[in-house]
C-alpha cells in the first residue's frame, strides 16, 4: 500500500470502529429507555404529563444524559490525533448513536410509529421537544461533517471550514436548540411542575429549517473541496 492509502485504511478502520462502539451505545440507550417508559406508562411520550415524577428517577435520568454525552465524546478524543478530528469522530459517533436508538427502540417497544411523531429529546438544561425526523436530520449532517474532517485529516488545510460557514454553522446549531426548547423556555418560570406536564402543539418547522440550512454550510464547503480535489487534474513532470 502507499503511504497515502495506508492512512486512508487507517481513518477508516477507526471510523468503522467508532461506529461500531455507537451502535452498541445506541442498544443500550434504547434498552434503558425502554424499561424506564414501561415503567412509568409512557412508552409514547406524547401524552398528558409525560415527565411524572417518580422517586430519583428524575435525577438518575439527568445524570445518565451527561454520562452518555462523556462517553461519545470521549470516544472521539479516543480515536482522533488532532481536535479537528477528535471532534469529527465524536460528530460521527453522536449521529449513529442517534439515528440508531431510535431503529432499536423500533424493535423494542414499536414506538416510534412513524417519523413525525413527538419524542422528549433530552433534558438538559431543559426539556426538549420535536418530531423523530427532526434530531435525526441533525444527526445525519453530523455523520457527513464527522466522516468528512476525520477521513481526510491528513488534509488538514484543505477541509478546514472557513470562519464564514463555522460561525453560520454554529447560528444555526443555536436556533435548532431553540427550537426544541422554545416551549420549555416560555413556560420555565413558572415552575418545575409546569415543565413536567409540557406538552408541545407545534413545531416551528420554518425557522428548524433554516437551522438546518445554516447548520448545512460546513457540510457543503468541506463536500466542495473535496470534490474540487478529485477533478483537479494530475500534475505532469518532465522526464530528462
Amino acid at each position: 500500500l502507499t503511504p497515502s492509502l495506508e492512512f486512508r485504511m487507517k481513518y477508516l478502520k477507526t471510523w468503522m470502529i467508532v461506529v461500531l462502539y455507537a451502535a452498541a451505545m445506541a442498544w443500550v440507550e434504547s434498552a434503558v429507555v425502554y424499561y424506564m417508559r414501561t415503567m412509568i406508562g409512557r412508552i409514547e411520550p406524547y401524552q398528558p404529563t409525560p415527565l411524572p415524577m417518580v422517586g430519583g428517577m428524575g435525577f438518575a435520568e439527568l445524570v445518565r444524559e451527561v454520562a452518555t454525552m462523556t462517553m461519545l465524546l470521549a470516544v472521539g478524543i479516543l480515536a482522533g490525533r488532532t481536535w479537528r478530528s477528535r471532534l469529527g469522530y465524536a460528530a460521527v459517533a453522536f449521529g449513529v448513536w442517534d439515528i440508531l436508538y431510535y431503529v432499536f427502540l423500533k424493535v423494542l417497544c414499536g414506538w416510534p410509529h412513524s417519523l413525525l411523531d413527538w419524542d422528549i429529546l433530552f433534558l438538559l438544561p431543559l426539556p426538549w421537544w420535536g418530531p423523530v425526523v427532526a434530531p435525526v436530520a441533525v444527526a445525519v449532517l453530523l455523520i457527513t461533517w464527522g466522516t468528512l474532517v476525520s477521513q481526510f485529516e491528513a488534509e488538514g488545510g484543505l477541509f478546514k471550514a472557513d470562519w464564514m460557514s463555522r460561525a453560520m454553522g454554529s447560528i444555526g446549531a443555536a436556533l435548532a436548540l431553540y427550537v426544541f426548547m422554545a416551549d420549555a423556555i416560555h413556560v420555565a418560570g413558572q415552575g418545575v411542575g409546569e415543565l413536567r406536564n409540557l406538552l408541545p402543539v407545534r413545531f416551528n418547522w420554518p425557522l428548524f429549517s433554516v437551522a438546518l440550512l445554516l447548520m448545512a454550510m460546513p457540510v457543503i464547503q468541506l463536500g466542495r473541496r473535496l470534490r474540487r480535489q478529485q477533478l483537479a487534474p494530475i500534475p505532469r513532470f518532465r522526464t530528462a
